[in-house]
């Protein structure tokens, strides 16, 4: 009589939702519990550790944790060896945890998600960006990711920054007008800018940040806004400095490297956004394969966590199959950011 199959747990967590995949070790999906954003630099480690183990809890639906054979975690904002380290502490006393457990950032479960390549890069534009590098030998491109502290700007909070940044611009004067501030009030149901802003300022408006505007920027775009239009042109701008990074750090500019972009901003395939992208691309780095990723990034955390564990290549494709969509999620609450 042959054993049972082990149990794999994998987790994407990002600024706005979280996955959470319980897997058996030939690739069937027995769990997969999704809940809000697990970012341990938005949400605090402790309450990014709370709705882990929560899930966890969900997914594992009474089964004992100690016969994981491996869980791996794979979340927005560990972009220093120090978070890690801090993290890993932080879970150790779960009973889940008492396996072999791997902590570390989610774009390198984007990064399986699209590609198995052993020279690639990933970009994410999602809550926020950010990207990394690797080349066969072993090296790594990352960034850290810090916000405006390390340079960073981009992602669905910083496009919806804009739509009020230069929404406010239009109103008093400061700025050119833009289509950008009827749509501001339109959606905020607010009488002003000036308005919004005091509520917010005093805390009469419920502020959970301004990702959820970032469509507005498309939308007034595609109407040839030209405000709207020069932040799309900067977004764009944006990836391209990322992969170019990557690409020059690495030493791989004749390669032919993959380059997968994923996230909320990614996978609303805007054809403005992608446009401005692939002429950049063209511009400095024009050997690389931009390819947008629509399957969850947590199909690329099940896949580490599975080969970890010893999965063969059935047990892959058997992983990859189930989880190439996230559409049984759809039809839920909308969270907090595109």
């Amino acid at each position: 009589m042959s054993a049972s199959p082990g149990l794999v747990l994998a987790v994407d967590g990002g600024g706005s939702k979280t996955d959470v995949v319980l897997l058996d070790t030939t690739g069937e999906v027995l769990a997969w519990e999704r809940g809000s954003g697990s970012s341990p630099q938005l949400e605090g480690l402790d309450a990014s550790v709370g709705v882990i183990d929560d899930l966890v809890d969900r997914a594992l639906g009474g089964r004992d944790p100690r016969n994981l054979m491996q869980v791996s975690l794979y979340l927005s904002g560990l972009d220093l060896t120090e978070e890690i380290v801090a993290y890993r502490a932080a879970i150790a006393d779960r009973e889940w945890a008492g396996t072999v457990v791997a902590v570390e950032n989610d774009l390198h479960a984007l990064l399986r998600a699209g590609t198995d390549s052993a020279d690639a890069v990933a970009v994410i534009c999602g809550t926020g960006m950010n990207a990394i590098g690797v080349r066969a030998d072993g090296a790594v491109v990352r960034f850290p990711a810090l916000g405006p502290l390390s340079g960073d700007w981009g992602g669905g909070s910083e496009l919806g920054g804009a739509v009020v940044w230069h929404a406010a611009r239009a109103e008093d004067g400061r700025g050119p007008a833009t289509a950008l501030r009827g749509l501001l009030l339109d959606r905020v149901n607010a009488p002003t800018v000036a308005a919004l802003i005091e509520d917010v300022h005093l805390d009469r408006r419920q502020d959970e940040g301004f990702a959820a505007l970032a469509p507005l920027v498309f939308e007034a775009a595609h109407a040839g806004d030209a405000v709207a239009l020069s932040v799309v042109q900067r977004q764009a701008e944006e990836v391209v400095a990322y992969v170019q990074a990557c690409v020059l750090r690495l030493g791989l500019q004749g390669a032919a490297v993959p380059v997968v972009f994923g996230g909320g901003v990614a996978r609303s395939r805007d054809p403005l956004l992608l446009t401005g992208i692939r002429e950049g691309l063209g511009r400095v780095a024009p050997h690389v394969r931009l390819t947008v990723v629509d399957a969850p990034p947590v199909l690329g955390a099940a896949l580490l966590a599975l080969a970890a564990a010893g999965g063969d290549e059935l047990a892959l494709e058997r992983a990859r199959a189930g989880l190439s969509t996230d559409e049984r999620f759809q039809q839920r609450m909308p969270l907090r950011t595109g």
